[in-house]
Parts: C-alpha cells; sequence; structure tokens
C-alpha cells in the first residue's frame, strides 16, 4: 500500500472517532469562554448547558452542588464574573475571548466539513459508520458506569 494512502486513510479513521468529542469540546467550550455555563447576576444558565460544562470540565454529567450563600451576601458571583458592573474587563482578555470563539466555530465548521467529505465519498464504507458511532457511543457508555 502506498504511504500516503495509509497516512490519508489513518488520518480519516482517527477523525471520524475523534469527530463527536471534538464538537462536543468545542461547543461547550464556546459557552465557557463567556460564562454562560455559570449562574450570574440575574442570569442563571438552563440546567443543560450547567450539565454540559460540567462533563467538559469534569467528566460528570450532574449539577455541581450548590453553596449556601454566605450570611449578609445578597448572592455570590461566579467564578471571573466581575460583581460590579462598573468593573472593566481588560482589553486583552476580552480580544482573546473572542479569538478563542472563532476558533472553536472554525473548529466545528472544519469538523462537520471533513464528516460531509468522508461521507460524500464512493468510497465511504461500513467501517465510517462503526468508527463515528463508537466515537459518539463510547463517551456515553463510559459515562454510564
Amino acid at each position: 500500500m502506498n504511504i500516503n494512502l495509509l497516512i490519508r486513510r489513518v488520518h480519516l479513521y482517527i477523525g471520524l472517532l475523534i469527530a463527536p468529542s471534538v464538537l462536543f469540546f468545542s461547543a461547550t467550550g464556546a459557552l465557557q469562554l463567556f460564562g454562560l455555563h455559570e449562574a450570574h447576576g440575574e442570569y442563571h444558565p438552563p440546567a443543560i448547558v450547567e450539565r454540559l460544562a460540567t462533563l467538559h470540565k469534569d467528566q460528570r454529567f450532574a449539577l455541581k452542588e450548590k453553596r449556601p450563600e454566605p450570611a449578609g451576601s445578597e448572592h455570590v458571583v461566579a467564578k471571573g464574573v466581575p460583581d460590579d458592573a462598573d468593573e472593566k474587563t481588560p482589553l486583552g482578555e476580552t480580544l482573546l475571548k473572542w479569538t478563542f470563539l472563532a476558533v472553536a466555530l472554525g473548529l466545528i465548521a472544519s469538523t462537520v466539513i471533513g464528516l460531509y467529505i468522508a461521507y460524500i465519498s464512493p468510497r465511504r464504507t461500513l467501517t465510517h459508520w462503526i468508527l463515528l458511532a463508537v466515537g459518539a457511543l463510547l463517551p456515553i457508555a463510559i459515562l454510564a458506569i
């Protein structure tokens, strides 16, 4: 077998196997960039967003236990979220967050395009479908243990 063909096939197989996880971590990471997985101020994220963030960060699909508010405080401020509306986020931090969001969206788009290319290929095989299914179902099965 030609070495270039072997390298392409290995790349395809690895890509199919890890594509579901790449999509998951890119999407949940993008949500976490701006603290959309944590309650702060009047904002309370949907439970599914909290659960997916916990899975991303702590490898558990459960909500974190809510800590009681300290005596004398009106609310608990999420880590990294300014309590005071007047407090400004440094420009560099904001630009980096938006850059990483663009990277996450690019990774999602690139992965979806790669899956599309893999499945329009005339050499599409049962192996392709099996690898994609294993990549999607294996983490779920391990999580259930």
